[in-house]
This record gives C-alpha cells, sequence and structure tokens, in this order.
C-alpha cells in the first residue's frame, strides 16, 4: 500500500533538498577531551565517525570525551558484541570451520555433484550445493550488519566496509560464495586501521581476489593482466597515478603463478623448483606456472625470485606517493564529502608518508581536522549507511533477532553487501544514491522501522517470536542532540504526525536522516 501524500509530505522535504550540498553551517565545534554533552555539535560529530548515532555511544562519548573516545576507537581492543548479536556469530558455520576445510568440503560437494550420472539427481545435488553457498554468502551478511550495528568498534567497522568495497569481490563468481567471510574476517577487519601495506598484501594473497580477478589463471605464456590492472588502477596508485600499460604488463609477469589449489594434493614440480613452491591452506604459489625472467615496474627492476617479487612489488605500490594521494583522497571522500578540501587531503597524505601507510593515524588526521570537526552534515547517506543508522537509531543497543528484513532493504537500493559485479567498488557519492526512487524506497523503509513492523523481531527457528512496541525515537537524545539541528520545515512536519508511529516515519524519512 502505498503512503499517503499527506504522510509523503517529509518525503518531498526530502527530495527537494536531496540535491543541495548546503545545509545550515553549525557553529564550530571544538575537538578535546573534555566530557561531551549530548548537543547538535557532538551528535552530528559522532553520526559522522560511527554507522550511526544512537543513545549508547552518546553517552560513551558524553562520559569519556572526544579525544578518548577517539582513540580507543583509532586502537580497537576486545570489540565484544552484546551477548544475542555474540552468539549468532559464534553459531555460524564460517565462525566454526576453517577456511581450508569449508572450501575442501564444498569443492568435494560441487565434484560428487558433477559425477552423478542420473540427470535427476545431478540437478538436486548442484541446487544443493548452490543453496549451501547461497547461506555461506548470507551468514557473512549476517555478520558483517550485526558487527555494524552493535561493536563497540565503530571506526574500525566502518572501515572494513571501506576496504571490502575499495577491494571488492562479488559473491557470485565461481565458489566466492564459501570464501567471503575469511576474505572478511581474516584479510580486511584485522588491516582495516593497521598499516596499508599489510593489508595490501593480506588482500593480494587471498583466494578470494585471486579468484574474482582470475589471477588464478595467470601463467607465464598465458598473461592474464586483470588483477594487474586493477592492483594499480583501483587498489593502489590510481588511474591516473603514473602508470603505463608496460608497467600492467610487467606487474602481471610478477604475479603469474600465484593462484589457488581448491585439491587436497600439491602439483608435480621439476625437482630444482620445489624450494619456491609455497602452499597455505587453498592459497598457493606454484613457480612452474611463473615468469621467472628480470622485470621492469614503474622503474625499478625486478629480479627473477618467485614469490618474493610479489612482495617487492606491493612494497612499491604501497609507498608510491600517488598510493597516499589516492586512498587519502577515497578516504576523505567516504568519511567527510563528495568534494573534500585538497588541503585537508594532502595533510592526510603527508601523514601517509611519514608513517608508512598507518592507516588510524591517517584517518587521525582527517578526524581532528578542522574541516572535519566544524563540517556541516552535509555527506548522503548510501543505502547500506542509511539503513544500519537508522536501525540503530531506532532499537539502540537492543539486539534485533532478524537482519532478514535489514538485506533486503540493501538490495532493494541496489546496494547489496558482495554484490558489486565490478571491481570498482559501489560508488560512495550523492549522485549514486540520491534518485527519486531511492527516496521513495527510503520512505517505506522509515515507516518500517518507525512502526515497529519491519520484522526485525520476527525470527524463523523454533524460539519464540518477540514482539516489541514500536520505537520510541522522540527520547532524551532526540531532545538533547537531534531536535536543535532540524530545519524548520522538518520540525512543522513532526508536529503534524497523527501518531508515535507516525512521528518515528517522519523523523526517519526527513532530509536530516539522509545525510550525516
Amino acid at each position: 500500500m502505498l503512503p499517503s501524500a499527506h504522510s509523503l509530505a517529509p518525503l518531498w522535504l526530502c527530495a527537494a533538498l536531496a540535491g543541495m550540498q548546503a545545509c545550515a553551517p553549525l557553529p564550530p565545534a571544538a575537538f578535546n577531551s573534555a566530557a561531551a554533552p549530548a548537543t547538535p555539535q557532538n551528535y552530528q560529530w559522532l553520526n559522522r565517525v560511527t554507522w550511526g548515532a544512537n543513545s549508547h555511544t552518546a553517552r560513551q562519548l558524553e562520559q569519556q570525551g572526544q579525544a578518548t573516545w577517539l582513540l580507543q576507537q583509532l586502537q580497537p581492543r576486545d570489540a565484544v558484541l552484546p551477548e544475542p548479536a555474540r552468539e549468532a556469530v559464534r553459531s555460524m558455520t564460517i565462525s566454526q570451520t576453517s577456511l581450508t576445510d569449508l572450501v575442501l568440503k564444498m569443492e568435494q560437494q560441487r565434484k560428487d555433484s558433477d559425477a552423478l550420472k542420473d540427470d535427476t539427481e545431478k540437478k538436486s545435488a548442484q541446487q544443493a550445493y548452490q543453496q549451501e553457498l547461497n547461506r555461506l554468502a548470507r551468514e557473512s551478511a549476517t555478520r558483517h550488519l550485526l558487527r555494524a550495528l552493535y561493536s563497540p568498534a565503530q571506526v574500525q567497522e566502518q572501515m572494513t566496509w571501506f576496504w571490502l568495497n575499495h577491494f571488492n569481490v562479488h559473491l557470485y563468481k565461481h565458489n566466492l560464495r564459501a570464501l567471503l567471510g575469511d576474505y572478511e574476517n581474516s584479510a580486511l577487519r584485522p588491516h582495516a586501521l593497521g598499516r596499508f601495506r599489510d593489508l595490501l598484501g593480506a588482500v593480494t594473497y587471498h583466494p578470494a581476489m585471486l579468484r574474482y580477478l582470475d589471477n588464478d589463471q595467470n601463467a607465464a605464456g598465458r598473461i592474464n593482466e586483470n588483477f594487474a590492472r586493477e592492483l594499480m588502477e583501483l587498489h593502489t596508485l590510481g588511474v591516473d597515478g603514473g602508470y603505463t600499460q608496460k608497467d600492467v604488463q610487467e606487474l602481471a609477469r610478477v604475479l603469474t603463478g600465484v593462484g589457488v589449489n581448491m585439491n587436497t594434493g600439491n602439483p608435480n614440480l621439476r625437482k630444482e623448483l620445489n624450494r619456491l613452491y609455497v602452499r597455505r591452506g587453498v592459497f598457493e604459489f606454484n613457480p612452474q606456472r611463473h615468469d621467472m625472467a628480470p622485470k621492469t615496474l614503474l622503474g625499478n627492476p625486478v629480479t627473477g625470485e618467485g614469490l618474493a617479487e610479489v612482495d617487492a612489488a606491493l612494497d612499491t605500490l604501497a609507498r608510491h606517493p600517488s598510493t597516499a594521494r589516492f586512498v587519502s583522497r577515497k578516504l576523505a571522500t567516504y568519511w567527510l564529502s563528495d568534494n573534500p578540501p585538497q588541503a585537508l587531503i594532502d595533510r592526510m597524505a603527508a601523514t601517509w608518508k611519514a608513517t608508512d601507510g598507518q592507516i588510524a593515524k591517517v584517518l587521525e588526521t582527517l578526524f581532528t581536522a578542522p574541516e572535519f570537526v566544524n563540517a556541516p552534515p552535509t555527506k548522503f547517506k548510501d543505502p547500506v549507511r542509511y539503513v544500519v543508522s537508522s536501525v540503530r537509531l531506532a532499537y539502540d543497543d537492543k539486539v534485533i533477532l532478524n537482519v532478514g528484513p535489514m538485506l533486503n532493504w540493501i538490495n532493494r537500493m541496489g546496494e547489496p553487501l558482495y554484490g558489486r559485479q565490478t571491481p570498482d567498488g559501489y560508488p560512495m557519492v550523492a549522485s549514486g544514491w540520491d534518485s527519486a526512487g531511492q527516496l521513495t524506497t527510503r520512505f517505506e523503509i522509515a515507516k518500517a522501522i518507525g512502526s515497529g513492523s519491519a520484522g526485525l523481531f520476527k525470527t524463523d527457528g523454533p524460539q519464540p517470536t518477540e514482539k516489541p512496541a514500536f520505537p520510541q525515537l522522540a527520547n532524551a537524545l532526540y531532545y538533547q542532540a537531534i531536535q536543535g539541528s532540524l530545519s524548520p520545515a522538518t520540525r512543522a512536519a513532526l508536529d503534524q504526525a497523527n501518531s508515535p508511529q507516525e512521528w518515528n516515519t517522519f523523523l526517519l524519512a526527513a532530509p536530516e536522516s539522509m545525510r550525516r
């Protein structure tokens, strides 16, 4: 059922303001270590550095002050989820099974189904194989959202999403659905705030990336440039980073033999190559498929020495000035503005060079910059952020029992987790997400959350289904910090609400709720 014209009032307001970048600027806010009361300024700063401000994080900020709170975010330790969310993650197959065991099991299931002679049995077995892959991918997505909603390490969780998008893989290629959980949990999250070079190495050697960009097909005499090209264009230097087609070809040669082995045994090698063979789980470096001839990358000679060539190449790419500028700009675009100030990007890049690419230090430069601290809330939320921030605001630290509605909303708005087919990742600017269709869908989501009918507490299993009341958004946080940041038009719309549920809907659909 479509909403009435009256109930769509905030949506029209939202649509009218969607293309505007200039909301009313806030007074400058000081960045200090003193206690930070829930004010509109502090709320908006918190809203920018978390997946979405809520009462729980506002209290934390108030107790600790910005400096202490931010330090804990940039150096997270023991980020424990609330027990219901932790138990949900703990019970998942991806939490209980190693990548190697999981991949080999799924590979055997695939082989067994393909070997069946009876067509009906084969079809049924192949469907079961696909369904299990889908279930594993859903586990990964569910874990991702539970951490986004409830992890106390909010900056780390956002950076995990950022790197997941930066080093994008697509779930429906090969058997990637079985690899996603480990890719996110082992390659991305542990390095999300660490040294970029370590992150780059973890991604480069992970089977998910090697399969997605076809490097498992890259061999001497049969060069595949896909991974080498994206490694330079999207992951490090940027399209204008100063490399040539010849550099792409040379990097592809460096990467020959770097791939995946989904069998239990190792390949037969010439005796003189055995010492160069590397197998770590399902990752494999096969020297028999590697181009051992000398290469030249970005003007630097690369001696033919097997897998060590790859590490040398990654060192060069991670420490290149173009990488510092490219990734710093992308970070500022994600966290602050579609058009971040060049001076701020230059300072972030300088921090990058001074710290050998320590991501937390680069973010500290960003988060404490006057351009960030005093920025008005003009950054348009992408679909994932809109959904996560809305649920965080609505239900605070009350753990939802079913992320299915959230996954469906994100899918409807075109930003499913692991669903971007191309390696460039989802757009991070408003033009990718602020269409009228998007805003209509957001209003429907706001209505579902605001009225309590979204099904976030409806479970599929045998346990009793809880029927929570609709969220109470007209709470202390609203009156202390949110109300003062709303425009007269939004306040007028809220005044016209005919019920608390409608009031919730109007607030979640307001233009201010679309931005951070």
